[in-house]
This record gives C-alpha cells, sequence and structure tokens, in this order.
C-alpha cells in the first residue's frame, strides 16, 4: 500500500484533507457572519417598516384633540361645567360618531376639574361620563403645558393604550381637556403575522406594545427603583408585575428561548420611545450555510483541479487573473452604486432644505400678497387723492408767474406756501402707500394704537362716497399704547374696514363704528357695521382660508387677519352677527 500511494499522492491527498478541514472551518465562520448580516438588514427593514406605521397612525390621532378644541358644542358644554346639561348628550353622540369613524378607542371630555362630561362609550358599561380622572399625569400636564400623551392602563377598562391630551383655551382660563385613547390590537395582529417580532418599549424600558401577547408589559432590564415607583405614582400600569422578558441582549444579538435574533431599533415620536424589531438567525444562517457550503465545494474543486494540473503554470494564471478580474468588476460595480447612493441622498437632502426654505418664504410672503391685494383695490381713490393736490400745485405756480410779472411778491410767496403745503399732502399719502406695501421684517414694539387705526381709515376713506358711509371713531386723549407691527396692525384694520365698506356697499345709510376699550394688559378693539351680517351657513368658518362670501373674494383677508393679532399674542373674533350688523373685536396686549 505504501508502494502504492507515491509521494506526490500521499502529499496531495494530505493537502486535500487539510484544505477539507480548513474549509469547513471557514464555511462555518463565513455562514455566521453572512447570517447576521442578512439578519441585522432584514430588522432593519422590518423596524423601518413597522416605525412607519406606528407614527402614521399616532399622527393621525394627534390631530383629533386639536380639531375638537375649535368645536362650539365642546366648549358650550365645559363652560358649563355640568354633565346634565342638555348638550351633553349631542356631544356624546358627535364623539361617538367621530370615534367610530377614526377607529379610536374613546374620545372624551374632561372639565378643568378631572370630572369627565361626554364620552364616545357612554352607552357603554366602562362609560367614562362622570369618572374623576384629575390624578391622571395627561390631564394635569395638559392643563398646564397644553398637551400631554401617556401610555397607560384604562383604569375603568383596564385595556391598555395611548392616552393623547391636548388642553381647551389658554392655561389662565382653561376650560378643560379633550382626551383621545388609542388601542393598538390590530397593529399588533399585523405584526404578529410578520416574520420576526417587533415591539415598542418606552423610556423606563417597559414594552407597550409587540407582536407576541405574552412580551406586554415585560421590561428590557430589571426596572430601578425610582422608576417603579414613577409609574407607580401615575397609576400607568396597575396590576402589571413589570418583570424582564427571558432575553439576554448583547448589542444587536438577542437570545430568546426559541434561538438566536438580530435586533433593530428606531426612535419613533412617542416620549423616549424606540420601536425594536427582531429578525431570527435561523433561517439566514440555514441558507448561508448552503450558499456557503455550495461556495466552499466549487472552490474546493477548483483547488483540487489547480492541485492535479499544477505543472499546467499558464492555465493556473490564466484561472488567477480571471479570479481577479471578477473580484475587481464586483468591486468597481459596488463602488459604483454606492457613489449613485450618495449622489441620490445629497440631491435628496438639497431638494428638502429649498422646499423647507420655499415653505418659510411662502408663509412669510402671505401676509405681504393679502397687503398688495388690499393696496390694489384702493389704488383708484389714491389716484383721485394725489390728482387733487398735483393740479391746484399747477394753479398755483401758475397765479405765481403772473403775480411774478406783475411784481406782486406777496402773493407770490403765499402761492408757494400752499404749493409747499400741497406736496407735503402728496408725500404723507406716497408715505403711507409705500409703507403698507413694503416687505419687511416685522417689528414687533411699542405702537400707538391710535395713529395706526387713523392710517388704516386714511387707507380706505377714497371707497366711502359722499354721505354715503359714517365712520363713528374718536382718539383718545391720552396715548394708548400697544406691543405689535405697526404696519401688520394697520393692515388688521384695513381688512376689518374693507370688508364692512364691501357689507355697506348698497346700504342707504352705513354705518361703521370703532371703539376701544382699555383692559388689564390688553386694548380691544371693536370694529362694527349695520351690514347684513355673516350668513349663518359661514359663521363657524368665517376665519377659514379660502372660505369667503363673496363671489370675488379668495377668503384669506379674516385668516391672515387673526393670525397677525395672534403672532402680537392677541386675538381676532367675532363678536356679533345678524341682519343688523357684523362685529369684530382685536385684542392687543399693552405693554
Amino acid at each position: 500500500m505504501r508502494g502504492f500511494l507515491t509521494a506526490p499522492i500521499r502529499w496531495l491527498l494530505f493537502a486535500l484533507v487539510l484544505l477539507l478541514a480548513i474549509a469547513a472551518l471557514a464555511v462555518e465562520q463565513w455562514a455566521h457572519k453572512s447570517a447576521a448580516a442578512s439578519a441585522a438588514q432584514e430588522a432593519a427593514q422590518l423596524a423601518h417598516d413597522n416605525a412607519a406605521l406606528f407614527t402614521s397612525e399616532i399622527q393621525k390621532f394627534r390631530l383629533l384633540p386639536i380639531a375638537l378644541s375649535e368645536n362650539p358644542d365642546v366648549i358650550a358644554l365645559l363652560r358649563s361645567r355640568s354633565g346634565t346639561d342638555p348638550r351633553a348628550n349631542a356631544v356624546n353622540l358627535e364623539l361617538a360618531h367621530l370615534a367610530e369613524r377614526t377607529d379610536a378607542a374613546a374620545i372624551f371630555v374632561i372639565a378643568a376639574n378631572g370630572r369627565t362630561l361626554a364620552a364616545s362609550n357612554y352607552r357603554k358599561p366602562v362609560s367614562f361620563v362622570g369618572r374623576d380622572y384629575s390624578f391622571r399625569s395627561y390631564f394635569l400636564n395638559a392643563m398646564t403645558k397644553g398637551a400631554a400623551e401617556l401610555f397607560a392602563l384604562g383604569t375603568v377598562s383596564n385595556r391598555p393604550g395611548l392616552y393623547i391630551a391636548s388642553r381647551i383655551g389658554p392655561a389662565r382660563e382653561s376650560l378643560g381637556v379633550i382626551v383621545v385613547k388609542v388601542e393598538f390590537d390590530q397593529m399588533e395582529r399585523d405584526w404578529a403575522g410578520q416574520r420576526g417580532a417587533s415591539f415598542v418599549a418606552d423610556q423606563h424600558g417597559v414594552i407597550i406594545v409587540a407582536s407576541r401577547p405574552d412580551w406586554r408589559f415585560r421590561t428590557l432590564r430589571p426596572l430601578a427603583p425610582a422608576a417603579r415607583r414613577e409609574i407607580e405614582a401615575t397609576r400607568q400600569f396597575t396590576g402589571q408585575r413589570l418583570q424582564p422578558m427571558a432575553a439576554t441582549f448583547a448589542g444587536d444579538d438577542v437570545t430568546l428561548p426559541d434561538g438566536r435574533y438580530r435586533s433593530a431599533a428606531l426612535q419613533i415620536p412617542l416620549k423616549d420611545a424606540r420601536l425594536i424589531a427582531l429578525a431570527p438567525m435561523a433561517p439566514a444562517l440555514f441558507a448561508a450555510r448552503i450558499q456557503a457550503s455550495a461556495t466552499a465545494v466549487v472552490i474546493i474543486g477548483a483547488i483540487v483541479l489547480m492541485l492535479l494540473v499544477w505543472i499546467r503554470q499558464s492555465e493556473r494564471a490564466a484561472l488567477n487573473a480571471a479570479a481577479r478580474h471578477e473580484l475587481e468588476v464586483q468591486v468597481a460595480s459596488r463602488t459604483q452604486e454606492l457613489q449613485s447612493a450618495n449622489a441620490d441622498l445629497r440631491k435628496e437632502s438639497a431638494e428638502r432644505e429649498r422646499a423647507d426654505q420655499r415653505y418659510r418664504e411662502a408663509r412669510d410672503k402671505l401676509a405681504q400678497m393679502n397687503r398688495l391685494g388690499t393696496l390694489g383695490q384702493i389704488v383708484a381713490g389714491v389716484a383721485h387723492e394725489l390728482n387733487q393736490p398735483t393740479a391746484s400745485i399747477r394753479a398755483y405756480a401758475e397765479n405765481a408767474g403772473v403775480f411774478l410779472d406783475t411784481d406782486k411778491l406777496g402773493e407770490v410767496r403765499g402761492n408757494l406756501a400752499q404749493i409747499v403745503a400741497l406736496t407735503d399732502r402728496v408725500a404723507r399719502i406716497s408715505s403711507e402707500l409705500r409703507q403698507f406695501a413694503r416687505l419687511r421684517t416685522p417689528e414687533v414694539c411699542e405702537v400707538n394704537l391710535d395713529d395706526a387705526i387713523d392710517s388704516a381709515l386714511n387707507m380706505v376713506r377714497h371707497r366711502i362716497g359722499p354721505g354715503s358711509i359714517s365712520i363713528d371713531w374718536r382718539r383718545a386723549r391720552d396715548p394708548r399704547i400697544v406691543i405689535a407691527d405697526r404696519l401688520r396692525l394697520e393692515q388688521v384694520f384695513v381688512n376689518l374696514l374693507t370688508n364692512a365698506i364691501d357689507a355697506l356697499a348698497s346700504h342707504p345709510s352705513g354705518r361703521i363704528s370703532i371703539a376701544a376699550r382699555s383692559g388689564s394688559g390688553k386694548v380691544d378693539v371693536s370694529v362694527a357695521d349695520n351690514g347684513p351680517g355673516v350668513p349663518e351657513a359661514l359663521k363657524d368658518q368665517i376665519f377659514t382660508p379660502f372660505i369667503t362670501g363673496r363671489a370675488e373674494g379668495l377668503g384669506l383677508g379674516l385668516a391672515i387677519a387673526r393670525d397677525i393679532a395672534r403672532a402680537f399674542g392677541g386675538d381676532l373674533s367675532l363678536t356679533a352677527s345678524s341682519p343688523d350688523g357684523t362685529a369684530f373685536n382685536v385684542r392687543i396686549l399693552r405693554p
């Protein structure tokens, strides 16, 4: 036998056995590394998709409290502070319909004392109506901060969900809180059908939403005493033991009783919460081993073939050259793909930055466009205002020439004085127009309210025919100083006066009344007319952009005017509307 196995063959067999051992070890290592990379990519994609779905779901429900805060029935019920108010039934029914349309678990209205006045589940045994939620942190935080969110177990239903709360009214005059409860049962069922697992952990590491029901209210790590005390104080998870889940975390590697996983985590728009996705290693490892084994067989076969024909150096060199070329092509291809991806990312980032800049510029110019629109309406009247003094200037100049020829110097000086006075009048009109039309950065400072109202009246006075409309306005003896931007404040009054003049276009004896009343830290200015009033169908939408009762109007004037007033810390509201007239109130803060 020893004679049969020649030295080259023995060396060949020895090399083959050694090569097989090395290949087996390399295959296993490569398979683990490839499986880890594949599972990590799968986990990242799963986390991205589920985080986007979770974010979209939350953002949808965050709009509900804001929309309901403007509901007149809700506001009236909160002002009554009584669950037995006749309007409570209407609010209950409206909330129930809204919850059914949006798939909200519950929508309820809490008065400032913490007691629920209306709820979408008012017909159910677990109705929230009459319940006291003054201890809930989302109620307390919403009353002080304006808005709050809390994921917790319901004290009545014992069902988990996210409570989204929004205050109605300013902090000093708060009427109560609107709360929307969102449950994630359907989302958990959808996640359960995916390969792998997904869950959401809050700031304490407590799992609040999970694709596996037995993980809910488990923790990623043992809770610190301070965290446990905080949770108990808010009654967030009453009755839950909050024990750590049966898992070992080592970086991105997670070991569960049913195997190993790779994890990926993303922040979601919930206070300090993360969405974590787990992709199983077993399928990826199985596929990687098959691929690695096949590759190893091919490589070993190639090496064996090369060992058998090692004498043929040229062929081996050709094979090596081909392998190097293939590798270079793959590297070049991959490099090109990465460069293209980077270029796309840079382009997308630049586009987003330009879009954001365009949005900011459009927002700042919207008020300017409204001023220019108003300016267009008053151009004809201003032209008349300018024609009269310019005609007089010409007449005085011609007369001065005649007086000069006859040496009547006194009359010449008189005519020149009249010309100077008339040019001052033209300059004042032009200056007011330039200031009104100028686009500049708002300057909020101390402003004389009476001067701003007088300037606005000068802007629109040309539209008032002789004797057709009377203006009732008196300046105060002492200056009334407010905090505002002078030009934008004028724009508010020009819009209100223009609307009043349009409303009185066909009125035989129109009247516009302007009255200012000073209060504690504020001044309220009423602009009223005796026109036909705002149509009943438009009263609740009068400040909504593009809602107008005039066929030629755009519906932007009042919306922009209210935004300007609120930018100064004040407000604009409709205080009266009937067939006998309309009244708006402008509230401006005092220094």
